[in-house]
């Protein structure tokens, strides 16, 4: 695994725990990398540069909460905090200390995973750059969540709700496959069935309206047996 291909960096002690809670994320289309130690959980992070960091409050070497504060001073990026402590002090002090969210164990694998995709669907894609107000820019297509409005190379693209949720997650999954599992999950809250068509066809119409070839598309692929693609450097030039 390239390091550039990191998702998440899990910070936990339990060994045990974290290698199951590790492979269920990674079933589920995510690449994780594990430190168990508090003191090296920051050379941990700037070595991989991961999109969301788990971290466990109960550490050795430096405790989880001040993990966090040293974190949140490099990275703007999302921390989820999961820990055996449930008191509501602890979830105030976890999310003063710059967490974004904060999950109790014992944690229900489902819950954590899309508590985890829920925080990566605001971050902005590897590849992208920040525009006015948060948008998402990718040479010259730019995503604005704030007016849920599409531009490309300067021009309005007329995108109905559902197609502008899954350009954005695409988008903000810029280089990574996504597969169709996922795409129902995030986008819907329910598991893909194997039979419903409905992202194909928003696909299809997303690449038309993008003016990709629906024959060879080259800045949203199929990627057969997988899922789909969204190519960062496909899109020319920022306006």
């Amino acid at each position: 695994m390239s390091d550039d291909a990191v998702d998440i960096l899990l910070v936990e002690d339990d060994l045990r725990l974290a290698d199951l809670t590790a492979e269920y994320l990674r079933q589920n289309g995510l690449s994780v990398v594990i430190e168990s130690r508090g003191d090296q959980a920051l050379s941990r992070f700037n070595a991989l540069h991961p999109r969301i960091v788990l971290l466990d409050l109960m550490l050795p070497g430096t405790d989880g909460l001040t993990v966090c504060r040293e974190l949140r001073k490099i990275f703007d990026g999302p921390i989820l905090i999961f820990t055996a402590r449930d008191s509501d002090i602890d979830q105030v002090i976890g999310l003063e200390a710059g967490a974004d969210d904060y999950v109790a164990k014992p944690v229900d694998p489902m819950v954590l995973l899309a508590r985890t995709r829920a925080l990566l669907r605001r971050t902005t894609p590897r590849d992208a750059k920040t525009g006015p107000g948060g948008d998402i820019v990718l040479g010259g297509l730019r995503i604005s969540e704030a007016s849920q409005q599409v531009w490309l190379d300067g021009e309005s693209v007329q995108l109905t709700t559902h197609e502008f949720e899954l350009l954005r997650l695409l988008a903000c999954n810029a280089g990574k496959i996504l597969s169709r599992d996922e795409l129902f999950q995030s986008l819907r809250g329910i598991e893909y069935d194997g039979l419903d068509r409905s992202i194909d066809g928003r696909i299809s119409k997303l690449r038309r309206k993008l003016h990709d070839n629906a024959d060879e598309p080259a800045r949203i692929k199929t990627v057969w047996g997988r899922g789909y693609l969204l190519v960062p450097d496909a899109w020319g030039d920022s306006a």
